[in-house]
C-alpha cells in the first residue's frame, strides 16, 4: 500500500510572512519620499551635509598602526620605500600660494575665522602659513637637494625664511574664486620663464607642481630616471567625477619637456575658460584636465582602475600616468584633515 505524506502547511505562510515584513518598509520609504516632495514644494532647504571640522584634531591618527598606511614619527617615515633620484637630477617643487585677510576692516575676528589647536587659537592665515612651512620642511628632509618655488601675486606680503624656499611674484588674479584658474596661468608663465633659461637640450632641472598642503615623505625624483621617455606626469585615481588630481603634475626640465608642458597647460586653460567657469572654485581645473586628456586619449580612462603606471600621448606630449595611491594619496578622512602624528609637526610650525 502506498504511503502518502501530508503536505507541509508552512509553505503557504512564507509569502504571507514576507509580505508582513515588507509592508512597513515600503510604507516608510513612501512616507520619506512624500516628505521630501513636500519640502521642495514649500521651498525648504535640503538636509545639511555633515561639515568637515575646521580644526586640527588631537589624538591617534585614523590609520595608526595599519600596514597599508604610512606611519610617521616627526618628519621620518617608518615604512619608507628605498627609491631616490640620481645624483645629477635636480627637482624643484613649485606651488601657488596666497593668504586672505580674515578681517580687513579691523573689526575683530569672527568665530569662523579662528582655528583651534588644543588650547590655542589661531587665525586662518596663521594656519595657512603653518601648513606652507610644514610642506617646505617635509621636502627639506625627504629631498634635501630640492628647492621650493612659491608663486604668488606681486602685491603679496608673503615672507618665507626657510633655506631653499623662494618667492617668485607672478602677475594675476589670486582671489578665492579665481585661484584655480590663476594657478594654471601662473604655471604657464613660470614655464615660459624657465624655457628662456634652458641653455642646453637635455638639462636636468625638473619641476613638480603641487598643492601646498602635501607632505612629501619620500624622494620622488626617481620618476625622471626610472621612466625616461615622457614630457609631463599626471596622477590618476579610480574616480569617475575627478579621475585626475591636479595637485601633482611633474614636468621634465628639458627644452622639449617644458615646451610640451606649456602647450598642454594652454589646452587645459582653454577648456577651463570654455567649459568650467561655473564649476566649483576648487574643481574647475581638474575637470578641464580630465577633459583635455579624454579628448586625445580616451583609452587612458579604462586603465585607471588597475592602479598601474603607464604612458600615453596627449596632443603630441608623452604623458606618464602615476597612481594617486602611491604619488598623490589622500587619506579617507579627506584632504586638509590633519590627525594624530601629523599634529606634532603642525603644532611646531604654529609655535615657530
Amino acid at each position: 500500500m502506498a504511503i502518502s505524506r501530508p503536505r507541509s502547511r508552512a509553505v503557504p505562510f512564507i509569502p504571507l510572512l514576507l509580505l508582513v515584513l515588507l509592508v512597513p518598509l515600503i510604507y516608510s520609504v513612501s512616507r520619506l519620499r512624500l516628505s521630501w516632495a513636500q519640502e521642495r514644494e514649500l521651498g525648504m532647504p535640503p538636509p545639511a551635509l555633515p561639515k568637515r571640522p575646521d580644526r586640527l584634531v588631537l589624538g591617534p591618527a585614523a590609520g595608526q598602526g595599519r600596514p597599508d598606511r604610512l606611519q610617521c614619527q616627526g618628519l621620518k617615515a617608518v615604512n619608507k620605500i628605498s627609491l631616490s633620484s640620481e645624483p645629477g637630477e635636480h627637482v624643484s617643487f613649485v606651488t601657488v600660494f596666497t593668504t586672505y585677510s580674515s578681517d580687513p576692516a579691523g573689526a575683530g575676528k569672527r568665530s569662523s575665522d579662528v582655528v583651534t589647536v588644543g588650547k590655542h587659537f589661531y587665525s586662518k592665515e596663521e594656519r595657512s602659513m603653518a601648513i606652507l612651512n610644514t610642506f617646505i620642511s617635509f621636502i627639506q628632509v625627504s629631498m634635501p637637494r630640492s628647492d621650493v618655488i612659491i608663486l604668488t601675486g606681486p602685491k603679496s606680503k608673503l615672507s618665507i625664511n626657510q633655506g631653499k624656499a623662494s618667492i617668485l611674484p607672478i602677475e594675476g588674479n589670486y582671489s578665492r574664486g579665481n585661484l584655480m584658474l590663476q594657478r594654471i596661468k601662473s604655471y604657464i608663465d613660470f614655464l615660459e620663464l624657465k624655457l628662456e633659461e634652458v641653455d642646453c637640450v637635455n638639462c636636468a632641472r625638473h619641476f613638480v607642481f603641487t598643492d601646498s598642503d602635501m607632505a612629501v615623505v619620500e624622494d620622488i625624483g626617481h620618476i625622471f630616471t626610472s621612466y625616461p621617455n615622457w614630457h609631463l606626469a599626471l596622477t590618476f585615481r579610480n574616480n569617475k567625477g575627478q579621475p585626475l588630481n591636479s595637485g601633482f603634475i611633474a614636468v621634465r626640465g628639458t627644452r622639449d619637456g617644458i615646451s610640451k608642458a606649456i602647450e598642454f597647460f594652454n589646452e587645459v586653460l582653454k577648456a577651463y575658460n570654455l567649459k568650467y567657469m561655473k564649476a566649483s572654485r576648487m574643481l574647475g581645473d581638474q575637470l578641464a584636465l580630465a577633459w583635455v586628456v579624454k579628448s586625445y586619449l580616451s583609452s587612458a580612462f579604462g586603465k585607471f582602475s588597475r592602479h598601474e603606471t603607464f604612458t600615453g600621448e596627449v596632443n603630441g606630449a608623452s604623458v606618464l600616468f602615476l597612481p594617486c595611491e602611491v604619488y598623490n594619496w589622500t587619506p579617507p578622512e579627506g584632504a586638509g584633515q590633519f590627525h594624530g602624528c601629523s599634529f606634532q609637526r603642525f603644532k611646531k610650525a604654529f609655535d615657530a
